[in-house]
């Protein structure tokens, strides 16, 4: 992790109170006094479990992540750029764009847009409502309409519920992909004080992972990148909980959860007189244990820093089932394109195939990314504001961390989501321009040569913007 640079605090100290051109306006950037410090701290300190129910020790819990009037403060009216660009081009802005985005690192496809959050004009645009592949850079579209369709306060419940005779106990996956071996251990021992009241001391174990729909394996296949999609998972079924990232994936995420259950309950003192197996419970039935997930604000900021593609795609599958759709792969993908329509964004051409953006046949616009920041940013929809303070910070945090050098204008002023597949390259997020607009932006990138020649002029293009 980089030392923080104190050059850095002062050009955060200097955009706090800029004027936008909106009028009566004052954006402070990305982060407020003080907010660069706390921020460097969650990034280095964030938790991988997280919640109410998912406890760490006190000296190890991470700092509050960066608050949303640390991101946008006093932002006036915005509204998301729907239409032709009509507003006045950042000076000198067009040509030095259109010589980066011409680099042969980018590949043949390229498309760009560039909007003033204050106006929602756009600035700067080419090829801006072409539909290409947006690779991770689509989870900003599953965090938008899984926030519309939520609420941020809203947690995923993961349940023990007892048999009316008091013999079967089952574990019912409520659809966390956070859920740790540290939660199912408090859901452990709330179960067994349960039993033990009854004078309940053997049970049978079954489990139920029914929420979700249709195949469990993305079409990408077997990849270390993705767990097989469940509804009860623990530690994101990896094989070893503490690894991130590509990391070896048991095959059935649910039984494993169910057999580490019986375990912690075996321990409890409550004896399992079967092997877990697989059932389907009543909805209605009453649960006597329950552990909560974080708030969707934080998971939202977990899967955009961390571009963390099991949580993204239980979000979709959030949203398929407040959106009336069914839980899977396919309805998720409609339920995220019902809520963005709903919000009045721009989807033409748009495919929504996935939570993740793994999938390389998903479609969205450079127009698209930009008005869903754009969105994000409206003070009438503040349950949206967790989109834009999970993005990764240049050179700080997540999937930049690494991105930008110490000496990079844009280290820890850049803020945005990274896109990465084999020949598809993307980068969309906010800076602060140099005269005070705050600026949403997406860069697109296809049939790109390689990720070390694309990813260079991306960080180039985010930096133009805010000298």
């Amino acid at each position: 992790m980089p030392v923080l640079r104190t050059w850095q605090l002062a050009a955060g100290a200097a955009v706090v109170g800029l004027a936008l051109a909106a009028g009566a306006v004052a954006a402070a950037g990305p982060w407020d006094s003080g907010q660069r410090k706390a921020e460097k701290q969650w990034a280095a300190a964030r938790s991988t479990s997280g919640g109410a129910d998912h406890r760490q020790p006190v000296d190890q819990r991470p700092a509050p992540a960066p608050s949303a009037p640390g991101v946008l403060t006093a932002i006036g009216t915005v509204r998301a750029t729907t239409g032709p660009a009509d507003g006045k081009p950042v000076v000198g802005l067009g040509k030095e764009l259109g010589t980066l985005l011409r680099d042969p690192g980018l590949g043949p496809l390229r498309a760009a847009s560039v909007v003033d959050v204050s106006t929602g004009r756009q600035v700067f645009g080419q090829d801006a409502a072409k539909p290409m592949a947006p690779a991770s850079t689509v989870k900003v579209a599953t965090a938008v309409a899984a926030l519309a369709a939520l609420g941020p306060d809203h947690r995923i419940p993961t349940t023990a519920v007892l048999s009316a005779d008091g013999r079967e106990l089952t574990l019912v996956g409520g659809g966390d992909a956070t859920l740790s071996q540290s939660a199912l251990a408090t859901l452990a021992d709330r179960a067994a004080t349960v039993l033990r009241q009854r004078s309940a001391t053997a049970v049978r174990l079954t489990y139920d992972k029914s929420l979700y729909r249709g195949p469990v394996r993305h079409r990408i296949g077997k990849n270390g990148n993705l767990a097989p999609v469940t509804a009860l998972m623990v530690d994101q079924g990896r094989k070893d909980p503490t690894a991130t990232g590509d990391s070896e994936r048991v095959a059935d995420p649910a039984g494993a959860a169910a057999r580490a259950f019986e375990q912690l309950l075996e321990a409890r003192g409550i004896r399992v007189i079967t092997k877990p197996a697989a059932t389907v419970v009543p909805r209605t039935a009453e649960p006597v244990a329950r552990v909560m997930s974080a708030p969707l604000s934080a998971l939202v900021e977990r899967m955009l820093t961390d571009s963390d593609n099991d949580l993204a795609e239980a979000l979709a599958r959030q949203t398929a089932l407040a959106s009336r759709h069914e839980a899977s792969f396919a309805g998720g993908g409609r339920a995220v394109h019902q809520r963005l329509a709903g919000l009045g964004l721009p989807l033409t051409g748009a495919r929504l195939t996935d939570g993740s953006g793994l999938d390389r046949s998903a479609r969205v616009s450079a127009r698209l990314l930009t008005a869903l920041l754009s969105r994000a940013a409206d003070p009438s929809k503040p349950e949206l504001r967790s989109v834009l303070t999970g993005l990764p910070i240049a050179g700080f945090s997540g999937t930049l961390e690494s991105r930008y050098a110490d000496a990079s204008p844009g280290t820890g002023l850049v803020r945005a989501k990274t896109g990465t597949l084999t020949g598809v390259s993307s980068l969309a997020g906010t800076v602060v321009s140099a005269d005070g607009r705050l600026l949403a932006f997406a860069f697109l990138a296809g049939k790109t040569p390689s990720r070390d020649e694309a990813q260079p002029v991306l960080d180039r293009l985010a930096t133009a913007l805010i000298s």
